[in-house]
């Protein structure tokens, strides 16, 4: 099994209680081995030589009552390498533990706190860490997904891990069995950008569908109306998606000629803003400031031109 040097965060929303995880690696498909969440227990990622077992013994620890740390030191009792062991972790309350054993590679380190665990390791520089803690702790007024995506993207713009860039996955659970999200970008050149342009795509056609599926508490129900016609359309006719062969502005408008990396890269840097101005085109602000309406049948004063 390959190591799995990666950078990663496991969290809680304190407002909606899901909880998730984001992961960012230069090995091809870390989404399927790294993030084990379970509704209403936790969240946990294990990397470096990755163990999954360590994982769900810690939620098994989490659902009889086991503290974080607890429920972390028990799990590693039974493995027999811990020093090669990296992992974090929340519970359902938001409390966060960590473990970067003495074998992971250099540079490796963990940060906790209420209601995140970031973690990493072979990583471009220790300030990688820093950058990802930051970003999380600054977005607390954004939705869950929102605040693992920039989290990722920080890390990723801080160096990531230091050997490149391959794969990035984001998964969310709420009260069901099935993720609210479960996002992967599996072969990439830039799998974090990737990452956020998959996301903003799923946010307008599968959202939508998994909040109309069936819930453990209710009746199953249907899918709106207008969500079943967005779906019966072909997906580059739905919200989100870019349309084959439109204008790249970049390209075509201003006339640059860059690597796609490197458009990439640029783009990643830009999405919190993008996210902002998208969060802000969704508001309605009529009830905090009225249209303003031009009447020409008023006497507006006549001002000179040169």
């Amino acid at each position: 099994m390959s190591e799995l040097n990666t950078f990663s965060i496991a969290a809680r929303c304190s407002r909606t209680g899901q909880l998730g995880v984001a992961v960012a690696s230069a090995v091809p498909a870390v989404g399927s081995l790294c993030p084990y969440i379970r509704a209403g227990i936790g969240a946990v990622t294990t990397q470096s030589w990755g163990n999954p077992y360590l994982a769900a013994r810690i939620l098994d620890g989490l659902a009889d009552g086991q503290a974080p740390d607890a429920a972390l030191a028990a799990s590693l009792a039974t493995d027999d390498r811990p020093d090669l062991r990296q992992l974090g972790l929340v519970d359902a309350r938001g409390t966060g533990a960590a473990w970067t054993g003495a074998g992971c590679t250099q540079a490796a380190g963990h940060r906790t706190g209420p209601g995140y665990a970031v973690q990493g390791n072979m990583l471009a520089a220790p300030g990688v860490i820093d950058a990802m803690e930051l970003a999380f702790t600054n977005s607390a007024g954004c939705d869950l997904d929102e605040r693992l995506m920039r989290t990722l993207e920080a890390g990723d713009a801080a160096g990531g891990d230091r050997r490149g860039k391959q794969s990035a996955a984001l998964r969310i659970v709420a009260g069901e069995d099935y993720p609210l999200l479960d996002l992967r970008v599996d072969e990439h050149a830039a799998p974090v950008a990737e990452l956020r342009r998959v996301l903003g795509v799923a946010r307008r056609q599968l959202v939508p569908f998994v909040a109309g599926m069936p819930r453990k508490d209710g009746p199953a129900g249907a899918l709106p109306d207008d969500v079943v016609a967005m779906l019966l359309e072909p997906p580059g006719q739905r919200p989100g998606t870019a349309q084959a062969g439109a204008p790249d502005p970049i390209r075509d408008v201003i006339g640059l000629r860059q690597e796609p990396a490197r458009i990439a890269h640029l783009l990643a840097q830009f999405a919190p803003v993008l996210a902002e101005i998208e969060t802000l085109r969704s508001l309605d602000l009529a009830q905090i400031h009225p249209p303003i309406i031009f009447d020409p049948s008023l006497p507006y004063r006549a001002v000179p031109h040169d």
